[in-house]
């Protein structure tokens, strides 16, 4: 799923290209907005709030998630499309170009007055204007028992932080994802790590969190089994979500660095899930 680095360069993208302009073409190709023609009305602006993007049209915000598979694309009018016809769910043209969105896992207009329904229940945005890592502390606090690496990914808590940055937050600071977060000796050190690292990347085209001279990307995600860059232990992995998750995200950790904390095996998620 892309994290919130990755739809804050989208909806940078899509505001240099589309704010300010008419849009000469609209095609909803979803059937709830199938008729919606938006044509001769002028983008206001775009922007990303945590994983959900909001392009304002008028008095109208058409609201999109990425999910697992799904991005925006920008072509000039009239250019051939990367992409089949039939992963397209939305098309915006104005004179210059044409944003095309692709395998949106959801799409959905609203008034923009509005827009708390789909965004209000979202935590502070360390990409955002209005961040607040105290708030994120104290949403994160509320349930001392849930194990941090559930924590760090309920977008309740704070938002724009996936699968990813969750394994490379976690190792960095050497907390085991399991670790209740009343038990987290540092959770502001933590939730500031998750600011840094995402601003780190909001400008690049290639996530990284490593330093300069290690050549690999990352230092535990998707490394299971290869050393550790500080300890030489092999990376492991673990499912880790809510009883109610179908198919629950992979947690990566090193085992000497990320000690696990006593009675592990007693910590339950009785409410934390991952809300988009």
């Amino acid at each position: 799923m892309p994290e919130g680095d990755t739809v804050f360069r989208t909806a940078r993208r899509l505001d240099a290209t589309l704010t300010g302009h008419a849009l000469t073409k609209s095609d909803f190709r979803v059937p709830r907005w199938a008729t919606l023609d938006l044509t001769g009305r002028v983008v206001d602006s775009v922007c990303s709030r945590g994983k959900h993007l909001l392009i304002r049209v008028a008095e109208l915000t058409i609201h999109s998630h990425l999910m697992m598979d799904g991005h925006w694309d920008v072509y000039a009018p009239g250019e051939r499309w990367r992409t089949p016809g039939y992963k397209v769910r939305c098309v915006l043209t104005n004179d210059s170009f044409e944003a095309v969105g692709v395998e949106l896992g959801l799409l959905h207009v609203l008034p923009t007055r509005q827009e708390h329904q789909v965004t209000g229940h979202l935590g502070p945005d360390p990409l955002g204007h209005a961040w607040d890592p105290e708030e994120a502390q104290r949403r994160m606090l509320r349930a001392p028992e849930v194990p941090v690496g559930l924590a760090v990914l309920d977008q309740r808590n704070l938002t724009g932080v996936g699968n990813i940055y969750r394994a490379e937050v976690l190792f960095i600071c050497k907390i085991h994802p399991k670790t209740p977060v009343g038990a987290v000796p540092d959770l502001a050190r933590l939730i500031e790590r998750c600011f840094l690292l995402l601003h780190a990347n909001k400008d690049r085209t290639r996530r990284k969190t490593t330093p300069t001279e290690l050549h690999e990307s990352y230092w535990v995600y998707q490394r299971t089994g290869r050393p550790c860059f500080l300890c030489g232990t092999p990376i492991q992995q673990f499912s880790l979500g809510p009883p109610e998750t179908a198919q629950p995200r992979i947690a990566y950790y090193c085992p000497t660095c990320q000690p696990a904390p006593p009675e592990v095996g007693s910590v339950t998620a009785r409410r934390h899930g991952s809300a988009t």
